[in-house]
């Protein structure tokens, strides 16, 4: 299946992630849309474009939800929204390089409701780990092995 669409859940994406992908988008000729609660910057490319939803809680997860496509792959450290994306047809990828697919979803999500459930019960459970080296690595091979397909 050919690729039609990269979308960004951009807020929280980091830096290096963006700029993998834009070089990808002109390399490829493959659109990527960035959506975000602020106002991003990106590079002039006719196929790297932004788009900057209202500010609220899940306001661009839906406004991806609602566009995304079947074949379309979405960049998000989201739980939810991959899953939303996932039942879509569509591939999630997390800016660590782990692809979220129908087989693993579903127990990701539940880790996830799970360290909630912690946290809001007073438990400390620490943060995710510095983004690393390794992560933009994973990130980029993993990317690679998609715009392949």
């Amino acid at each position: 299946m050919e690729l039609k669409q990269i979308w960004v859940d951009a807020d929280a994406c980091p830096k290096v992630i963006k700029e993998i992908l834009y070089r990808a988008a002109d390399r490829l000729s493959v659109p990527v849309t960035l959506v975000a609660n602020q106002f991003l910057e990106v590079p002039r490319s006719r196929y790297i474009c932004s788009i900057q939803v209202a500010a609220g809680f899940d306001v661009a997860d839906n406004h991806i939800v609602q566009r995304a496509k079947t074949g379309d792959l979405v960049i998000t450290a989201d739980i939810p929204l991959a899953a939303e994306v996932v039942a879509k047809g569509c591939q999630a990828l997390n800016p660590r390089g782990d692809l979220y697919t129908e087989e693993n979803i579903r127990q990701r999500l539940s880790m996830r409701d799970f360290m909630d459930t912690l946290r809001n019960s007073g438990v400390d459970t620490g943060g995710p780990a510095s983004f690393s080296q390794g992560d933009r690595q994973a990130f980029a091979n993993q990317l690679d092995r998609l715009l392949a397909k």
